[in-house]
This record gives structure tokens, sequence and C-alpha cells, in this order.
């Protein structure tokens, strides 16, 4: 979601239209376009689109996305340029329904992001997306004629929040669902990444995205921020402190911003939008995609699957993983990411044998040959398939940093208090890329990191190169015995595959680049230290106390080759993708920009102190 997400969603449009230029003359030829203002139970009227096949000699089944991104074009006579997931789906004959969700565009209502989802409806008034759901798909069962009475609902990003939720209404006729990249919990998908702030994906999202604050329907669209420069590193450097987000720049007018910024500690706000808690008793065979390389909401594609597996055990799951975007899989070839190529083009064979594969069964009762688990494994760039994810062949090993900048499954030996030690400077960060953009660019998730290795404030643990291949296969764990002298820090870690000395350019490395001794990003995530052992209860550390810090960098399926290296690189800024971390116990957001200070930093890799990555080796 977030800034990305608008610029991803532009360049969305921009393929599905050059990619759909052949659809939509056949869209206008084969479909009429109505409009409708549906009613849902406590009043509210939501806008709605509906486009049917011309052809009414039989049924079809309804295909549905509801959206706070707009429905546009506006007009009975103007038509979207092209419809569904992919063409497929237009050539074969559905009926195709776009909604503008409560309070956006030009659906009635107040919008609340990410509207918490209730257990129970004792009133007409007790109303969330999950109700809207059902008396959306209602109306549409009951209304429009020639539908078979089998309603699919898809979407990526927000709109996978909304296919979600779909689920929860628990319509009759709601018989198949995809939620793809959907965001699960709000704080964690695009908000604070273990309590960091993600700055730059969110801070230009904000101004483009909030067009209207009050229940008045509108096509009016945000003007959205304009920082003057391509160089976000400086921009933010120069803006200072949080607290200058809104002294300079959005002088307190955007209430979902300042919600961000009221609520930096995991409490009730965010826990109220932790669509997880609710996905139980779920009847509606789901469909969940996702990307090994999304930036935004790739703990939402994983932990929606896998609780939604765990709660639903006698519900068709399915769960789609390739070397995707945020979105990639909808349009194009995604064939390769920056420098990095994954063999062939991978989104045709998603298109058409996973997803479309998968509606047209629920929907039309066609034949479905569909393993539950479909992934892509980089590295060797080849599709695999399991019966559950993580595979239950991958076992648990400990990957440690040993002293010397060494990196082993052997533990570390000796009776020496080992450690390497860094200062943070907040005033020069380490850069999240490098260059310069002002926006959260999507190559960062593959990019070479020998420009970070480089700096004095980032540590480097390597493996001796590989004798076999090694995959990993499951969610990594950062286990670190850690200290400060400070009382709060960030700790950043970066797992990466470093190429041999022999590998040469492929046909996307891009210019003056040297694919020999590459060091490419596989996984990574950041750790606000406070929240070490809550998001909700914040904790200083002691200064020059060794401190366990452990969290999650989520999951992967990646094969280091054999004559590769493992690397672990770890540092404690990572700007401006996280917001800087005053390294001192107080609230981030209200800081001054006289609050940061430098502190000396140790990870320390002994016995009596080890620091190592929990992976599932296959």
């Amino acid at each position: 979601m977030k800034r990305t997400f608008l610029i991803a969603f532009s360049f969305l449009l921009y393929a599905l239209t050059s990619f759909a230029q052949s659809d939509a003359a056949y869209i206008k030829e084969n479909y009429t376009k109505y409009e409708y203002q549906i009613p849902m139970r406590d009043g509210k009227k939501l806008f709605t689109s509906v486009y049917v096949p011309k052809d009414q000699s039989k049924k079809y089944p309804i295909m549905m996305d509801r959206t706070p991104y707009s429905v546009a074009p506006y007009g009975a006579d103007k038509y979207k340029a092209a419809l569904g997931p992919s063409s497929q789906f237009v050539h074969d004959g559905f009926i195709f329904v776009y909604q503008d969700v409560r309070g956006r565009w030009m659906s009635e209502g107040i919008y609340e992001e990410m509207a918490p989802e209730l257990e129970v409806h004792k009133t007409n008034k007790d109303v969330d997306e999950g109700t809207d759901t059902y008396d959306t798909i209602d109306w549409l069962i009951k209304n429009l004629a020639n539908n078979n009475g089998k309603v699919g609902v898809w979407g990526i990003s927000y709109p996978g929040f909304y296919t979600t939720t779909a689920l929860l209404s628990r319509h009759p006729a709601l018989a198949a669902a995809s939620p793809q990249a959907p965001i699960a919990d709000l704080y964690r998908d695009d908000a604070f990444h273990n309590g960091a702030f993600m700055l730059v994906a969110n801070f230009g999202f904000y101004p483009g995205f909030t067009n209207r604050q009050d229940d008045k329907p509108t096509q009016r669209r945000a003007k959205g921020f304009d920082p003057g420069t391509n160089d976000g590193y400086k921009f933010f450097l120069d803006m200072g402190s949080m607290r200058n987000s809104n002294v300079k720049y959005y002088k307190d007018t955007i209430r979902l911003w300042n919600e961000m910024m009221d609520h930096p500690d995991y409490d009730q706000h965010w826990k109220d939008r932790n669509v997880l808690l609710h996905l139980h008793d779920i009847k509606t065979p789901t469909l969940v995609t996702g990307g090994w390389y999304d930036a935004e909401d790739l703990y939402g594609a994983i932990n929606t699957y896998k609780v939604l597996a765990k709660n639903n055990p006698n519900t068709p799951v399915y769960f789609a993983m390739g070397p995707w975007v945020h979105g990639g899989w909808a349009r194009g070839k995604g064939d390769h990411l920056g420098d990095v190529g994954f063999g062939g083009p991978t989104g045709p064979m998603y298109r058409e044998n996973i997803e479309f594969a998968f509606f047209s069964h629920y929907l039309k009762g066609t034949p479905l040959d569909l393993p539950k688990v479909n992934t892509f494994e980089t590295g060797i760039n080849q599709w695999k398939t399991y019966k559950q994810w993580p595979p239950a062949e991958a076992q648990e090993k400990n990957l440690y940093l040993l002293p010397g900048g060494k990196l082993s499954f052997n533990a570390p030996g000796g009776t020496n208090n080992d450690y390497k030690e860094f200062v943070s400077d907040p005033m020069n960060p380490v850069p999240f890329i490098e260059g310069t953009d002002f926006d959260m660019t999507r190559e960062y998730m593959t990019a070479d990191q020998r420009f970070a290795e480089k700096r004095p404030d980032v540590l480097t643990y390597q493996t001796d190169v590989l004798d076999k291949d090694i995959t990993i296969a499951g969610n990594i764990w950062a286990n670190l015995k850690v200290s400060t002298t400070g009382t709060d820090a960030d700790w950043v870690v970066k797992v990466l595959d470093v190429y041999p000395d022999t590998a040469t350019a492929n046909q996307f490395t891009g210019k003056g680049i040297n694919m020999a001794g590459y060091e490419q990003m596989v996984r990574s995530e950041a750790m606000r230290g406070k929240y070490r052992n809550s998001f909700s209860k914040p904790e200083p550390f002691v200064p020059g106390k060794v401190t366990p810090v452990n969290f999650e960098l989520q999951d992967i399926l990646h094969t280091f080759k054999k004559g590769h290296r493992i690397m672990v690189q770890i540092q404690s800024t990572w700007f401006p993708l996280i917001d800087r971390n005053t390294q001192q116990f107080q609230d981030i957001m209200k800081a001054k920009d006289t609050d940061f200070k430098k502190a000396t930093h140790r990870v320390y890799s002994s016995k009596s102190n080890p620091s190592y990555l929990k992976v599932r080796v296959m």
C-alpha cells in the first residue's frame, strides 16, 4: 500500500491499459455498463459499477473488486480498458463488479482506515466491511439478471484486505475469493515493521490518498505531495524529526497520518485493525497470492494464508508466491527485478494456470488440478509445489554469527565474550539504496549491498564458499545478543546471496554493474529495540547490558547455490526506508531535532552470548 502503492497502482493501470488495448474495444462491444447506489443495512449507499455481458442467452458468475482507489471512469457510457484479474476472464464471460468502499470517492459514509471488523452484529448500526460485502452480494444476486448465483471476489493490496473481509461476510453465494498482497495487520504490514516506522512508504501516500475526510461523495482527486526533489535521503534529513512532518508540511490537516503519529505502540487502535484475528469459520475456497519481493504487504500475504489454513482445515485454501513485487503478478512478464533475472516469464503461468483455473473451477465448475501450495524457488528459478507451507521437509537449523565475521551452522566455541561494535550516528544514517530516489524503489528488495558493506556502521558476516546447494524454505528469525550505550536502538538484519567471482552479466544487468561478487539481498527486516519484548509496552535498554533482541524476517524460498556464499549484514539505520531512532527511550514521533544521539552498539558472537539466525533448511 502507501506511497509506493500509488506509484505501483499507477504503473498497474498503465500496464492494464497497454496490455489490454485489444480488450478495450472487445469490452465495449460485448459488455453493457451500469452504475448503482447499493443500499447497506444502516442506510448508507455504496457506488457500484457493473459490467454485464450483452449475450444474455446464458447465466454468468459475478467477479467483484471492492476498492478505496476509485472505480473510475464514472459514467455509464465510460468503460474501463480492462476488466477482471486478467484478460482471460473478459473473453470467458463474467459479470464484473467494482465498488467504491464506504467513505471513499462516490460512496457515502465516513472512511476509516482498515475499519475494525466486529465479531457480533446485533443491530443494523453494527456495520463493517464484512457486512457491507454481504449486503452488496445479496443485492447483486437478487437484482442482476442472468447471474448464476455464484460470486468471486479478488483484489490486490488494499483491495486485497477488502477481499479478506469478504470472507467474513460468510454470504452463501460467495463461492471463491483471492486476497492478493492483502493488508492483514495495518501496524505490521504498512505502518511499523516491528515498531520501526516505514517512513518513505507512508510519507507521500496520505496527501495523494486523502481526497475527502467527510461523508460527501466526490470524484475529486487529491493533489498529492510535491517534495521538489528526487533526493529522498537529503529531503528527510532536512525535514528533521518526525514531528516536523506536521510542523513543516501537513499542519495537522491529514487525519489518517495523525493516527499513525499518535499511535507508535501496538495499542488498541492497531489491534482493532488486525483482520487475522477474525479468520475463523471460513467456508469459502480461497487463493492467497503474494510476491517474495513485495516491499509492502509480504507479511499480509504469508500470514493470511497461514492463519486461514490453520483455523479452517476443512476449507480449500491455496497459496501462490512468486518472484514478484507488489502486484507484479497481475500484468507483465515477471521475469526479473533490477539486476536479478528469474529464468523467464512467471506472470503468465500464474494468471492462466493458477488464478484463472481457480476461479473458473469454483464459479463455473471446470476441472481443477491445483496443488495447495505453489511457490517459486528463487536462486534456481523453479516452481515448486507442496502440500503445506512451510514445507514439512524443512528442518530448523541455527546459522551462527562467529568471531572474525564468519557465518556458520556450527555454534561458536571458546570462552571469550567476542563481539563486533560500531558507532551509529542518526545524522549520518545508512541509506537503503545506492543512489537517490524519493520513493520506496521496489528494486531495493534484490539490490546489490556492496555499497553498504563498505560503511563502518554495517557489520558483515559470511560463510565460506558453499560446497553444496543450501535451500531455505520458511520464515527466518534473528536471535541477536546486543548491547548499546544508549537506551534504544534499531536493529536491521539483511540476508544476502553473494555471487561467485565467475558470475557474469545477464540481459537485465544494469549499466556499470559487475555481477561478480554481487551481494543480492534475499530478505531483510528492521526491529525497533524498545519493542523487543512487547509491541504494546516498550522497554528501555540498560546501557552496556547484553540483551536478547529476537524478531522475524519473514519467509523465503531461496537456494544459495554451490560456489556462492551466504552473508548477513547488521546495521542500525536504514534511511529513509525507516525513520531514525533518536537512540534514546522516548516517543520518537514527538522527539525534537536535538534528541538524536550517537551510540555505540555491539553484536555478540560467543558461546555464552550467541547470535544466530534460525532458518528452515530443506
